[in-house]
This record gives structure tokens, C-alpha cells and sequence, in this order.
């Protein structure tokens, strides 16, 4: 399970994260929501070591991530998909997906088969350069490339933005499957409602830095989380 327990995070005098805490537990999926510029990405800069936090403390799998560096997270089993996915364009996508050998051993340094069975474009595409595929193609190769890493927990940014329907779809019955199959904890920040509220065992809301709701998915449709999630 990851905790995060009353983490503060500043950029500058700027402060991104007031007393923020919250669980992600194996076997489900943890969404979490908010309007734009409340601190959700900023969360998962610091669950990834992304950036470093100001006070309260993060771990996973009972091992405190405090000062970790990003790398050595990775090697805890913390998979991180970032926002605006960040593939490497001039690398072919069999490239990039090998870049997720770095945290693992020399035995592992190979690439799943679930990751062809989840997003089979991937491997009809594997000679084709990263930058060449559609935004749907790159989101679906960052998520792959997050799973060559071999997580026990997938943490991911806003995977559906700028994704055309039907992949978004794909992306989805991929999440579920990750749950349902592995039991691997998913840690997902999303703004699309309906995506949320159709995969998400739990949901926490942020408004300004700050935790304002957590329940389960069906407290999504309550007047009190409608009205920190309405612009």
C-alpha cells in the first residue's frame, strides 16, 4: 500500500500541497480529481520523487520513500506515466519500451507479452519511431513502458488528455485488467468524471492544494463533490 500522510510541497514560497494524505491500496483503483491547478499533478511529483516534498511523510510497501531519488523509487516498484506522456520521439517504440529495463534485473530485461496483449498496435508498430505515432499510439506505449518496469503500483497523469474515445476505451479495460489481474495498486489523476466513475474503487478530491473529499466512486454524484469538481 502507498501512504502519504500530511505532505506539504513547495515550489519557491509557493505552496502546492497543504497536509495532503491519503492511501492507495494493492488490488484497487485510486482516483484522484480536481479542477486544473489544485495540486493533483503536483502529488504525483512527489509520490514519484519528482520533486522533493517540505514536510510529512510518503511510503510504499512498508518502506519509507522520503529523499529517495526517482530511480530508486522505480526500483521499489512505483511505475509513474507521466502527463504529456514523454516518450522519446526519435527512438522506435521497441526503444522505448526498453527503457524500462534500467530498475530492473538482467533476468527481467524483457518485454511482456501482456503489454502486446493489452495494446496490440504496439507490437505491429515496434520499428516505427516514437515521435511518428498518434497521441492515443504515445499514451498507450508510455503506460507499456511504465510496465516493463515491472510495478506494484501504476501511477498515472491524465491518461486520457487529448486521447481520441475509442482509446481512451482501450486505456480503461487496460487499467481494470492491470487490477483484476495482478493485483497491482493504480494511482490515477484524471479529470474526465465519467472515466473515474466507471473504474475507480476510490476517489479523493483536491481544491487548493488540499483534500476536500474521499469516499467511494458512487460519492462522485453527491452535491458536496459536484461542487469542487464544477468550474
Amino acid at each position: 500500500m502507498l501512504t502519504v500522510e500530511n505532505v506539504n510541497l513547495h515550489y519557491g514560497a509557493a505552496q502546492a500541497l497543504r497536509g495532503i494524505s491519503l492511501t492507495a491500496e494493492m488490488g484497487r483503483i485510486t482516483c484522484v480529481l480536481g479542477r486544473n491547478g489544485v495540486g493533483k499533478s503536483s502529488l504525483l511529483r512527489a509520490v514519484t520523487g519528482q520533486h522533493g516534498i517540505s514536510g510529512g511523510s510518503i511510503s510504499f510497501d512498508g518502506k519509507m520513500l522520503n529523499g529517495l531519488p526517482p530511480f530508486a523509487r522505480a526500483k521499489q516498484g512505483i511505475g509513474y506515466v507521466p502527463q504529456g506522456r514523454e516518450i522519446f520521439p526519435l527512438l522506435t517504440v521497441r526503444e522505448n519500451l526498453e527503457t524500462g529495463y534500467a530498475p530492473v534485473s538482467r533476468k527481467e530485461r524483457f518485454i511482456p507479452d501482456d503489454i502486446f496483449s493489452l495494446f496490440p498496435v504496439l507490437q505491429s508498430m515496434l520499428g516505427r519511431r516514437g515521435g511518428d505515432l498518434s497521441g492515443g499510439q504515445q499514451q498507450q506505449l508510455a503506460i507499456g513502458r511504465a510496465l516493463v518496469t515491472r510495478p506494484k503500483i501504476l501511477v498515472l497523469d491524465e491518461p486520457t488528455e487529448g486521447i481520441q474515445p475509442s482509446i481512451i476505451k482501450d486505456i480503461g479495460r487496460a487499467i481494470r485488467y492491470l487490477r483484476d489481474s495482478t493485483g497491482m495498486a493504480i494511482l490515477l489523476v484524471e479529470q474526465y468524471l465519467d472515466f473515474c466513475r466507471e473504474l475507480a474503487d476510490q476517489v479523493y478530491i483536491m481544491d487548493r492544494g488540499e483534500i476536500v473529499h474521499q469516499g467511494a466512486a458512487e460519492t462522485l454524484d453527491t452535491p458536496e463533490a459536484r461542487r469542487h469538481l464544477t468550474v
